[in-house]
């Protein structure tokens, strides 16, 4: 009974004893984490046990953001986490941010984790277009981006194409150039294939040091009205405070770098700034918002400090911080170092054990050749003696077949002496046949030449008939005359006129009809055979026309052409030419 009561004291006591707690989700640039927070934790014990999870020394750089009526804020180390504005909901979410940015990352920047959560920040700011960059920088940022997270390219992996879901140029860049993500992707992939050998730190680095030098990078920038109520633009980063116009957030109108200024105050929505000098004038500007002019306030306070401390020797803790990232470093590439060499000798080994592979299947080769040479020459072998069988029995009948030419021969020998007779006669033959050959070719040749001779008499008799009508017709019209005037009425025709019987008398030659109808037979088939020709070239002609025709262009068709066409072809020009005078 003493031990049961004993043990549910024990109970109590310890439910008694054991701490309220709530539930923080922490978001950072690439993971989520929960952690369950004592009620009175502060915010500096949230923030160290999130520094520690993630294995984070330079923790001056960050905070935890949250956001309250759409005004960011950051959490106050030395003020319970539940005492601030956040929302009472269980998990209260926080996210792990940079909130002050180094001036030059190469020396800042130690542990590889800050060095990495600042890339990939930047990196965001970048693609939404919070921080502006130019279009081809954006490439070779993107390039950078690609080689943090494949590594060296690998033309056989990284194919066409293995871009194509990665977001790594801003909306504004790629609306800018009508280019498609193919043609991006090339021009990225070439840039990237010039980073081989970097790993991963690096490239996040060279990115780094590329987007410190924009103009919007590491600036928080705020609304406010100066005394004359203009809208301007503060903005507060590393180096200073700057002034811009409301469209322009690129070059300030007026800067105050931290080491010019004496002291930074608000009261209520005013907010003083007091250079060092007091020959300038104190600038004063109004916020929207309380709550505004207190975040400024923070963010000058810390970045000055950090300022400051930028141009001091650094502290023990940063000491050690790079003298372990500078042994780190060095451990690294000694391993970077040792995995070259290994896999420089790993492909060396594979490349001679390729030679060997390839030496051997050289090797199977050639002997299966060699086998296969010794098959074929045992082959040729049995061909070889079967052949000289067949060529012994061959040589037995070309001897048989020797003997019986030879007793042909002998009969040969007996009938060409019974045939030399033959032969002789043949000769005579062939002489008399060739002596008629010629004397046809003189016969031949005598005919052209008469027929020549019957074409110029002809011609010639023509010519005389010719001239005796015409001579006919003026002793015709004399004799009509005569008449006329009754000088004579003898009928008789003058002795010095000559009749056409006469002249017919005294041709020189005397054609047979038969000659006259075989000369005109030839002229008339003359005739006809260019009637014929001149008719089936028409129709070659007419044909091509009609092929060609469906290939014309006729908006190609020059003046010459259509006047061609229109007028018909030159022959019945000519031809309705003749008809028109005749008629």
């Amino acid at each position: 009974m003493a031990g049961a009561i004993a043990s549910r004291m024990s109970f109590t006591s310890l439910k008694r004893k054991q701490p309220k707690t709530f539930t923080v989700r922490i978001i950072t640039m690439d993971a989520e984490m929960e952690f369950n927070c004592e009620m009175k934790w502060k915010g500096k014990d949230l923030f160290d046990l999130v520094c520690r999870t993630l294995g984070l020394r330079e923790t001056w750089f960050f905070g935890l953001q949250y956001t309250i009526k759409d005004t960011i804020a950051w959490l106050k180390m030395d003020k319970k986490v539940l005492d601030h504005d956040v929302p009472k909901e269980e998990p209260v979410t926080f996210n792990f941010l940079a909130k002050f940015y180094p001036e030059n990352v190469e020396e800042e920047l130690v542990q590889d984790i800050t060095q990495h959560l600042f890339f990939l920040q930047v990196k965001k700011q970048i693609l939404e277009e919070k921080i502006y960059c130019p279009p081809e920088a954006s490439v070779l940022l993107a390039s950078y981006a690609v080689q943090a997270k494949y590594g060296d390219y690998d033309p056989s992996v990284h194919k066409r194409g293995f871009l194509a879901e990665e977001e790594l140029l801003p909306k504004r860049v790629i609306n800018l150039y009508q280019m498609t993500p193919e043609m991006w992707e090339e021009r990225i992939t070439a840039w990237y294939a010039e980073h081989r050998g970097r790993t991963r730190d690096e490239a996040e680095m060279e990115y780094l040091k590329i987007a410190q030098d924009t103009e919007m990078y590491g600036v928080n920038y705020f609304l406010i009205r100066n005394k004359k109520g203009t809208e301007l633009l503060l903005g507060v980063d590393a180096l200073g405070l700057h002034i811009y116009d409301l469209e322009n957030r690129l070059t300030p109108k007026t800067s105050f770098p931290w080491n010019e200024i004496r002291n930074i105050s608000y009261s209520d929505k005013e907010f003083t700034i007091k250079p060092l000098e007091k020959k300038i004038d104190v600038f004063k500007f109004n916020s929207s918002k309380l709550r505004v002019n207190k975040l400024i306030l923070q963010l000058c306070i810390g970045n000055h400090d950090l300022f400051m401390r930028r141009r001091k020797a650094d502290s023990l803790e940063v000491q050690q911080m790079k003298a372990q990232a500078r042994e780190e470093k060095a451990r690294k590439q000694m391993e970077r170092q040792r995995l070259a060499r290994e896999k420089q000798l790993r492909e060396e080994a594979e490349r001679a054990r390729d030679e060997l592979e390839r030496r051997l299947l050289q090797l199977k080769e050639e002997a299966q050749m060699a086998n296969d040479a010794l098959m074929r020459s045992e082959e040729t072998a049995d061909l070889l003696a079967e052949k000289a069988q067949i060529t012994e029995e061959e040589a037995k009948l070309l001897a048989q077949k020797a003997a019986e030419a030879e007793q042909e021969m002998q009969r040969i020998k007996a009938t060409a002496i019974r045939n030399e007779e033959e032969k002789r006669l043949m000769e005579q033959k062939v002489l008399e046949t060739e002596m008629l050959a010629l004397k046809m070719a003189e016969e031949s040749e005598r005919r052209v030449k008469e027929a020549e001779q019957l074409k110029q008499d002809l011609q010639e008799a023509r010519d005389s008939e010719r001239r005796a009508k015409q001579k006919l017709l003026e002793i015709s019209n004399k004799t009509s005359y005569m008449q006329a005037a009754g000088t004579s009425s003898s009928t008789v025709p003058p002795t010095d006129v000559p009749s056409f019987r006469m002249l017919n008398d005294n041709l020189p030659y005397d054609f047979k009809d038969t000659d006259m109808k075989r000369l005109s037979m030839e002229i008339e088939k003359e005739k006809v055979e260019y009637m014929e020709k001149s008719r089936h070239l028409q129709e070659q002609l007419n044909e091509l026309k009609t092929e060609i025709e469906s290939l014309k262009l006729k908006e190609r068709e020059s003046a010459m052409d259509i006047m061609h066409e229109n007028s018909g072809s030159k022959q019945n020009t000519i031809k309705k030419a003749t008809r028109a005078i005749c008629i």
